[in-house]
């Protein structure tokens, strides 16, 4: 296991349409910077891992649980496992870091993208 990597060097992983995942994995725990295109959806969905996450760039609208909010710079989200949550992208589009605990086992069988310059910084 490497223990250090540039942002840029992680390949890119297609999670939803027009949304990207880097992915750090560690033994527990996934961290990811997830970019959004303008106005992409994340669908309603659900797992049971818990998350958390912070906005690093642009905005979204966030809804948890049934709760919507207007998210950008500096807003933190919170959500238990098994909690249903979309996300709709604003106009420029959005990146945030993602934190997940157990790790994102079922990212594993996604095909990485070919590589390309992050979003952020």
């Amino acid at each position: 296991m490497n223990s250090f990597a540039k942002l840029a060097d992680l390949e890119p992983l297609p999670i939803w349409t027009d949304v990207l995942s880097r992915v750090v994995q560690g033994e527990h725990i996934t961290m990811a910077v997830v970019e959004l295109a303008p106005n992409s959806i994340v669908p309603e969905h659900q797992h049971p891992n818990e998350q958390l996450g912070i906005v690093l760039k642009g905005s979204m609208l966030f809804t948890i649980g049934g709760e919507q909010r207007e998210l950008t710079v500096g807003d933190t989200y919170s959500i238990p496992g098994n909690v249903p949550h979309n996300v709709i992208a604003g106009a420029g589009g959005a990146v945030v870091v993602d934190i997940f605990s157990p790790v994102r086992a079922d990212w594993a069988q996604l095909d990485p993208l070919a590589p390309r310059p992050p979003a952020w910084p």
